[in-house]
């Protein structure tokens, strides 16, 4: 019987995910977008990613509800709605009506909302999410050219874009064990509330709430609550070197492609490229150049073998992705670039590279889908929420790294990994 199932509103997201639960010894699948009826799958977990983060509310509430009587239909015990775990979110959604939708759907009147994932920076204090000890607002997802976060206060947030009240399990509660959660939450469901953030300051706190909540039907988070549910059932899990075996990847030819603007895939492309082939992407070319992915496809293709994969980049620093979105619109250059990427991807598949690097979600998910990859087995994990995943329909080997995800080593980590 599938002990979890989980529906997550990026792809990154479900990998991030995915990663940690198959840490813990569950056997988990991946399945991009909400499969076909008949589809049967054998596994501790499954994951549903979806491409709901920054859709239209009444689409994103949707496709959410199409995944959710997906899994109720193979008799699910436990469902959790994944987002990441910076909030990425506005006052119009889609957290909060998605979260709202799941839980009627279920015939629940109350939740949690835990983002925290403390290996990554991320910690709740009061109910205020902090990046690496700097309030969210303060940090580089203030300058997200989708969902710009200029709150750190979850309740705040939670509130605007929902119906109903939300409260707060402080630190102090959390620091009194599982018990002492469970009473903050039968206290605040008592006293009218419909969502609770979960505060988590480290990795007990993450084990703590985990088990704290591991018996409720709906949860909401990131990756970190999954990671402590999963502690709390130890009786179910298997070896996690065994449970990652089938996502482990086996390609020969692999590309780095980033479209990722945050601080660390910034970074990250900073080092790569000094010591690999990098090609940064034009965004005009890309609006009006029919035949770009071509040309970009042709340099890839021209590049020696050599131990490092060439590099495609769409990264840039916060003042000149400003000037960008002035100049041409946020979301029509966002646009503009993925399709580029997606094309790119196509063209590289069909010339046998078998080994996609690929940092943000948004890049991430065009990537998949250009690709028809319709589910990946998960595999070990490069760095924290970031794991290698195959295709479960052919040799193609993926990493799918949420923008912020990783150390600056990222993507030589990534090709270590695979020799």
């Amino acid at each position: 019987m599938m002990r979890l199932g989980i529906i997550a509103d990026d792809f990154t997201g479900a990998t991030d995910i995915a990663g940690f639960l198959v840490a813990n010894g569950l056997s988990t699948i991946q399945l991009n977008g909400v499969p076909d009826k008949e589809l049967q799958v054998e596994a501790d977990a499954v994951v549903i990613s979806l491409k709901s983060r920054s859709c239209p509310v009444d689409e994103a509430i949707s496709m959410s509800l199409q995944a959710l009587d997906w899994l109720v239909a193979r008799d699910c015990e436990q469902f959790f709605f994944k987002y990441c775990s910076t909030f990425d979110s506005t006052a119009k959604g889609n957290i909060g009506p998605v979260t709202d939708a799941l839980l009627d759907a279920l015939g629940e009147d109350f939740t949690v909302v835990c983002p925290a994932l403390p290996v990554n920076g991320r910690t709740i204090y009061n109910g205020y999410l902090f990046v690496n000890g700097v309030p969210l607002n303060e940090s580089g997802m203030r300058h997200h050219p989708v969902t710009p976060m200029l709150d750190a206060n979850l309740m705040r947030l939670m509130e605007a874009q929902s119906k109903g009240k939300c409260g707060n399990v402080k630190s102090d509660d959390v620091d009194l064990g599982v018990e002492g959660v469970r009473a903050a939450l039968d206290k605040l469901r008592a006293d009218g509330n419909r969502y609770a953030v979960l505060d988590v300051l480290n990795s007990a706190h993450v084990e703590t709430v985990g088990r704290a909540v591991a018996g409720m039907k709906l949860v909401t988070g990131g990756s970190g609550l999954a990671d402590g549910m999963a502690k709390a059932w130890t009786e179910r899990l298997s070896d996690p070197e065994q449970a990652a075996v089938a996502g482990k990847p086996s390609g020969k030819r692999a590309v780095v492609l980033s479209g990722s603007c945050s601080q660390m895939t910034n970074a990250q492309v900073a080092l790569y490229k000094q010591s690999a082939p990098s090609q940064a992407v034009d965004v005009v070319r890309c609006m009006n150049d029919a035949g770009y992915a071509d040309e970009l496809f042709a340099w890839i293709t021209s590049q020696p073998a050599g131990d490092l994969a060439p590099l495609v980049y769409a990264t840039t620093d916060p003042a000149n992705l400003s000037e960008i979105q002035k100049k041409f619109g946020a979301d029509q250059a966002s646009a503009a670039v993925e399709r580029i990427f997606g094309k790119l991807a196509t063209l590289l598949a069909g010339e046998g590279f078998d080994t996609f690097i690929v940092a943000g979600g948004e890049t991430s998910g065009i990537v998949v889908q250009s690709l028809g990859v319709t589910g990946f087995h998960i595999g070990p994990q490069i760095a924290p929420g970031v794991p290698w995943v195959r295709a479960v329909d052919r040799p193609i080997s993926l990493a799918l790294k949420s923008g912020n995800f990783g150390k600056e080593r990222f993507f030589f980590d990534a090709q270590q990994a695979i020799g």
